[in-house]
């Protein structure tokens, strides 16, 4: 009874010395605070965020969370302040913001190490590798989502494409054929991230109206369980060089563990990356890993346009040049009409 008794003392006492708060910028002497902060905890500290909580005990720093998005990142606890309770703090602090901000499906990225401490404070995992755990606020959110995908009971042979698809180009066009005359069925994923160049909402619609006449092609989002390299949280990884790894390690390891098994799908297609260092990364993960599960990958020619390879970027290069005579060179009818429509170029 007396030991309860001090330790509901002593949380009170620490509560109410403790202020909190939750800004967008970090500025000067905190700036200063939060940088040691993270160094002291083995982050990366030249990682920003949209939204920062900081737990400060007088003038003292000593826990602090991040948010972009539905995204969590950031999260330490000062090495002095261990067992104190304050990564519940700190979370409680980035979901009610989040929250208000309409974001209430939540991830974090973190160590697997820390597994069983953000499982108690009720993240249930999603992906795990070596390097990185992938959590949600969600149980079996993932497991929910995949359940609701349409699936082709019928098909004998299944493949699927991930892709961006921003914009949507004849190259896309190409591969998504090439699988299409090779399968029964043709799951195409498009990443629901949002990011540069076109809106979400925007690229599934230009690859919906580009393959409406592919009746074996179905047309999918991601939802927010895959998402592109440039904001793939990586904060926490000690080697910088491992970033690229990791993110495909991540990547594979959901389309294999929850996509594969619902969609009975036996091959992916890929193009072929003459430009993209990353992507071509990319591909070398799939070739070493698909095979092991049962999957083939299938890597195809990129479409070429004058000899160089059809890229998205390319074609976001000349509508901002507003060169619509050699745009509609690399785009399906279906991509033009619809960026013209919607005052897109």
């Amino acid at each position: 009874m007396l030991y309860n008794g001090l330790c509901k003392l002593q949380k009170a006492i620490r509560e109410h010395v403790m202020n909190i708060e939750t800004v967008s910028k970090l500025r000067g002497e905190t700036l200063n605070r939060w940088i040691a902060l993270m160094k002291a905890s083995g982050l990366d500290h030249n990682t920003r965020t949209e939204r920062t909580v900081l737990v400060w005990d007088g003038d003292e720093l000593i826990a602090s969370g991040g948010r972009d998005g539905g995204i969590l990142k950031m999260l330490a606890v000062s090495p002095t302040r261990q067992g104190e309770d304050l990564l519940s703090t700190v979370l409680t602090e980035l979901k009610k913001d989040a929250f208000e901000e309409g974001h209430t499906h939540l991830f974090l990225y973190t160590k697997p190490s820390n597994k069983l401490i953000f499982k108690s404070l009720f993240f249930y995992p999603v992906a795990e590798t070596e390097n990185v755990l992938v959590m949600e606020n969600k149980r079996d959110g993932i497991k929910s989502f995949v359940s609701e995908l349409p699936k082709d009971v019928d098909s004998k042979l299944s493949g699927a494409i991930v892709m961006n698809c921003n914009p949507f180009t004849l190259g896309h066009r190409y591969l998504i054929e090439k699988a299409a005359s090779e399968c029964d069925r043709v799951y195409v994923f498009v990443l629901s991230e949002e990011g540069n160049g076109f809106s979400a909402k925007d690229r599934l619609a230009m690859v919906k109206l580009g393959t409406a006449d592919l009746k074996n092609v179905t047309v999918l989002q991601t939802g927010p369980y895959m998402i592109s390299a440039a904001t793939f949280p990586t904060y926490f990884l000690k080697d910088r060089d491992l970033a690229d790894t990791v993110h495909c390690d991540v990547d594979i390891e959901i389309f294999l563990k929850y996509l594969v098994p619902h969609l009975s799908i036996s091959r992916r297609y890929v193009g072929t990356e003459p430009l993209s260092p990353m992507t071509n990364k990319y591909n070398e993960a799939l070739k070493k890993k698909l095979p092991a599960a049962g999957v083939m990958l299938c890597e195809i020619e990129r479409k070429e346009n004058c000899g160089i390879p059809i890229s998205a970027s390319a074609v976001r290069r000349l509508a901002s040049e507003g060169n619509t005579e050699e745009l509609k060179k690399i785009v399906p009818k279906t991509t033009y009409d619809y960026l013209i429509d919607n005052d897109l170029i």
